[in-house]
């Protein structure tokens, strides 16, 4: 099972319990569903509803991007694996201490990765020992938060203090405030993009559990947000958005070459998105042994296995603890 990128196609057809895809040039290649996890879509297509009854059999989500590589939505097929009993915990626990123990440990566990990530690179040569010193001291004061508003607090200050010492590990490049909606320059693009990559696998990987992607703990639960994906990225982005955006400009994998900048804004080249998304797929299907697993596992896969954790929590009172890279 894999993700695949749809780039230059123009039509979605259902031939048997294949998909066919044409494209631009009219010649046509063949998705057999069975080895299918997600489909990205990077430009404009007719998709026949034919597919899209398939998509939804396979348990298939469909994300969608724009020409430029902004995100704009995703087909989420009829859910199989519901539970009414998962959902009404999901809901009591947004009022009660559950719900509260659930954001302290995304943001607790966000912080200890952080830290992971200043550790590796301070003693490669870094000067980050501040920086590690301030996340030291913000994370015992996650736990004695009372309000979600407050845990985001601790988050957005750290995240501030860490993003001013990216200038130590990626020295190439001056930077160090993020800004959005848009991004503004190269390094907040790449946060920009890789951050929605990261919420759509979330949101593949909460699709095959009994979660509801949008009643969340962190973030305030919105009419048309799948929420608890940003809530689950907290958790993983040290490990998979700020880890790979290092390795591609330390790497000179991305370089300013690598975008259209204009005077009213900058984008990522049609090259440097495949470039970004090969090195995405292989992060998230890299192997690393779980030590409390015994065994291989992929980064894709520990996504899914918070998700049970947090299941077990709501339904078994089992301790949920978030997941922290030791090593």
């Amino acid at each position: 099972m894999k993700n695949y990128y749809l780039f230059n196609a123009e039509k979605l057809h259902r031939k048997d319990n294949t998909i066919e895809v044409q494209l631009l040039d009219n010649t046509k290649r063949s998705l057999p569903v069975e080895q299918v996890e997600a489909l990205y879509i990077f430009n404009d297509m007719t998709i026949s509803t034919k597919v899209m009854e398939l998509l939804s059999k396979y348990e298939i989500v469909v994300h969608l991007f724009n020409y430029y590589g902004f995100y704009f939505g995703s087909f989420y097929p009829k859910e199989h694996n519901v539970s009414g009993y998962v959902i009404i915990e999901q809901v009591k626990a947004l009022d009660n201490e559950k719900g509260l123990k659930i954001a302290q440990e995304f943001i607790q566990s966000a912080l200890r990765n952080i830290r992971r990530n200043l550790v590796y690179y301070n003693e490669r040569g870094a000067d980050v020992s501040k920086t590690i010193d301030y996340v030291n001291a913000v994370y015992p004061k996650v736990n004695t938060a009372i309000t979600a508003e407050e845990i985001m607090g601790y988050e957005g200050n750290v995240r501030k203090v860490y993003y001013e010492s990216w200038n130590e590990i990626v020295r190439e490049y001056e930077w160090s405030k993020r800004t959005r909606r848009p991004p503004d320059d190269i390094i907040n693009v790449l946060i920009s993009f890789i951050n929605t990559l990261l919420y759509t696998t979330c949101l593949s990987e909460i699709y095959k559990t009994q979660l509801n992607p949008s009643i969340s703990f962190l973030h305030k639960p919105g009419r048309k947000k799948f929420s608890l994906c940003l809530d689950l990225s907290e958790v993983f982005k040290p490990l998979l958005v700020d880890r790979l955006i290092f390795k591609l400009l330390n790497k000179g994998m991305i370089s300013e070459k690598s975008f259209d900048i204009t005077d009213s804004s900058i984008h990522l080249k049609d090259k440097a998105i495949k470039t970004i998304l090969r090195a995405y797929d292989e992060e998230i299907n890299r192997t690393i042994v779980h030590k409390k697993l015994n065994r291989k596992v992929t980064y894709k896969s520990l996504i899914k296995f918070e998700c049970y954790k947090i299941i077990k929590y709501l339904i078994d009172d089992e301790t949920y603890q978030g997941f922290v890279l030791e090593w």
